[in-house]
């Protein structure tokens, strides 16, 4: 029977997660994966119990998907990458006076897409369990594969296919360094110092532009900037999503989310835009074609980063997923508590993996869930006004410098400048995260085939 103190440690985990990402959701601009990796890399070098963690980082998850749509509804602007797809659908509904509306199908969507996301997961996770030693042996050629169909994917996939290959020579060029000045062990491989500079890419590189007068004076001066929060109605008790949508959204919904846990492995933004203008394409009606297709994104990425998550943990042990190797990298690798050969894949029984995401995401949707419906305008003037974004992505920077420090010493923070860099280059480029992670895994098997 399992400790009940380490279950009253995953409740507490777990509520801790989702007040912090109700909030940090809210924040406009906040990408999954530089808010989510990070904190996730320090309760796994800070010896939490892994069970702890992926209830911790479940809840998260379920959270942070929960509450971007609340910005997106309200003022237009998205409060992570994966909402950034909603906010054409959600800005109709607002032209219509409809605010509210957008806030209740997006989190009803959220909550339908966890519920069927779960199950499914663990499901297709032991259907796959069979196939981890084979998957195992070829790993390295199987994450340039990866990254290879996922340049395909990108809009700008001659730019993307053309900078695996140099992307992993910088990788492990640094590493060779380090290794030959001695400032790492021969058998020490910097990872994930590396990791968490691709997640900070394009925020340094527009920092390194701000160091220009000449960019700084062409900057747009906006001003400050207005934005109306209408006052909605309040929701009466605990909020039932199948009764926030209507039949049809809770079929479409059901599908998207069912579709997003089986592509799994794929882009999760490329897999939201796709399925979200394709269930709803012979929809005339502008209100109920949005409110459909919110819904259906909505539920969609989560079950998408559910997946994307849980499948490559339990079947594999390697992330073999965009989810998996970025805003979940930590729980894979994350030397020297994880690595590819000790990480929870092999830490944590099946029963483990049950009860962590069952708490995770029953927690979250209890709290924020209610949250959302009940006080998202609230909040959302409260981290407007009083939580700049920058101040949000200051404190990740300064996450990530620490990080590199204990990584590889002080040289370690240059090298890992230089890559956020190079990753923040490529990602203005149209050189996803999911190009650069995969590539990041496969950079010693590719440049020993050149050296």
């Amino acid at each position: 029977m399992m400790d009940m103190v380490l279950i009253a440690e995953m409740i507490g985990a777990s509520v801790i997660g989702a007040i912090l990402y109700t909030i940090i959701g809210i924040a406009p601009g906040t990408d999954e994966t530089a808010v989510l990796a990070p904190v996730t890399l320090v309760l796994v070098l800070s010896g939490f119990e892994p069970i702890v963690i992926l209830a911790f980082f479940i809840s998260a998850i379920v959270a942070k998907k929960l509450t971007d749509s609340i910005p997106v509804a309200i003022a237009g602007i998205p409060g992570g990458v994966m909402s950034a797809p909603m906010v054409e659908h959600a800005m109709i509904l607002k032209k219509h006076g409809m605010p509210e509306l957008s806030i209740r199908k997006m989190a009803s969507g959220s909550v339908i897409g966890t519920i069927i996301a779960v199950p499914m997961s663990l499901l297709l996770a032991n259907l796959i369990a069979p196939l981890s030693g084979y998957i195992t042996e070829y790993a390295s050629q199987i994450f340039l594969g990866g990254a290879i169909f996922l340049a395909l994917m990108t809009k700008n996939r001659w730019v993307a296919l053309l900078s695996i290959l140099p992307f992993a020579f910088l990788i492990q060029g640094l590493r060779i360094f380090y290794w030959e000045a001695e400032i790492v062990p021969a058998d020490q491989t910097v990872f994930t110092s590396f990791f968490l500079g691709i997640t900070i890419g394009p925020v340094i590189l527009k920092l390194a532009e701000l160091l220009s007068g000449k960019v700084r004076k062409n900057m747009p001066r906006y001003g400050m900037k207005d934005i109306a929060l209408k006052r909605t109605p309040k929701t009466k008790g605990f909020p039932n999503p199948f009764k926030i949508l209507t039949k049809k959204e809770i079929g479409t919904t059901s599908l998207s989310s069912v579709l997003g846990v089986l592509t799994f492995f794929m882009s999760p933004v490329g897999m939201t835009i796709f399925l979200g203008e394709t269930l709803t394409s012979r929809i005339k009606d502008p209100v109920k074609k949005a409110a459909r297709a919110i819904s259906s994104m909505d539920g969609l990425t989560n079950a998408a980063y559910i997946s994307g998550t849980l499948i490559p943990l339990i079947a594999i042990g390697l992330p073999l997923s965009p989810t998996a190797i970025g805003p979940g990298g930590a729980l894979f690798n994350a030397p020297p508590v994880f690595t590819e050969e000790n990480n929870l894949h092999h830490l944590l029984s099946m029963t483990d993996f049950i009860v962590a995401t069952v708490i995770g995401s029953v927690i979250a949707i209890a709290i924020t869930f209610y949250i959302t419906m009940k006080y998202a305008q609230e909040i959302c003037a409260f981290v407007f006004r009083f939580i700049p974004h920058e101040a949000v992505l200051g404190l990740f920077f300064g996450l990530v410098m620490m990080l590199a420090f204990m990584d590889a010493g002080i040289i370690n923070i240059a090298g890992v400048l230089i890559v956020a860099i190079v990753a923040g280059l490529l990602h203005r480029k149209g050189v996803n995260y999911g190009v650069q992670f995969m590539t990041l895994y496969a950079a010693p098997w590719l440049v020993s085939l050149f050296i």
